[in-house]
């Protein structure tokens, strides 16, 4: 059975007073422990479909499934974690990884315990006294992450979240993402725009078609972790997701970003 599953899922805007269709009936099943990205031409509806996964936006027609189970609205089961951390600068850090427990009303002594073990993981624990505004862009994200896993969520949910870091970052936490995926064993949805952190980080990888989207094309990932972008496999991979990519692309007119 599919951890979480999205099935017939149809998505309308109104865009200068027509009604534009952006997904057009996606169907797609993520097993418990997957680790699926998706990628997509410019403007395709990634992020809005996998705000449709969280609850955070509902589709016109066709349901989310988590367990078998249809769902709807947000819940501490699905997780997001969006492109810039939404952290709380007038917080510490660990008052930030702890702030969703401490509305779910567990106690001080066992959310500093989690928070702790996920600052830890995400090699943040000499920070945890610091406001959110004195750290890096690259920290920020690890402390939006470390709240995400803190929440002990059954599908993580990430929107593009080292699509504004510097390179040497993203390569850095692109290592470390594997790394935690193995240790946490969570589902994981992760939209990018960038084929490398696809074919790295992907157990799968989803190629939507230009709007109206779809699905146009599903590829298994098998290669051994942790993977580095160096790797000729991988590069091989690239080469595979960028085939069924392009001719989308062309169609939108534009880049490879959302």
């Amino acid at each position: 059975m599919a951890k979480i599953e999205a099935r017939g899922i149809v998505r309308h805007f109104e865009h200068a007073g027509y009604r534009l269709r952006a997904l057009d009936g996606i169907d797609l099943s993520v097993g418990d422990g997957d680790f699926l990205c998706i990628v997509g031409p410019s403007g395709c509806g990634k992020s809005t479909f996998l705000r449709i996964m969280a609850g955070l936006d509902a589709p016109d027609a066709g349901e989310v499934l988590l367990d078998g189970k249809p769902v709807s609205g947000t819940g501490p089961e699905r997780i997001l974690v969006f492109q810039e951390g939404a952290l709380f600068p007038w917080l510490k850090v660990s008052d930030n990884v702890e702030f969703g427990l401490k509305m779910a009303g567990i106690p001080g002594r066992e959310r500093s315990q989690i928070s702790r073990r996920y600052l830890d993981m995400m090699q943040l624990a000499d920070f945890a006294g610091s406001y959110t505004y004195q750290l890096s862009t690259g920290m920020k994200q690890r402390v939006a992450i470390a709240r995400a896993l803190a929440m002990d969520p059954d599908v993580l949910l990430m929107d593009e979240p080292f699509a504004a870091l510097d390179a040497q970052t993203r390569d850095l936490l692109l290592v470390e993402t594997q790394l935690i995926w193995q240790k946490t064993k969570k589902t994981i949805l992760f939209v990018t725009h960038n084929v490398a952190e696809a074919a790295v980080l992907g157990s799968r990888v989803a190629v939507f078609s230009n709007r109206p989207s779809r699905v146009r094309r599903e590829l298994a990932i098998s290669l051994p972790r942790p993977r580095v972008g160096a790797d000729e496999a991988l590069a091989r991979v690239q080469r595979e997701i960028l085939a069924e990519l392009r001719p989308e692309v062309r169609r939108s007119g534009g880049g490879e970003g959302e």
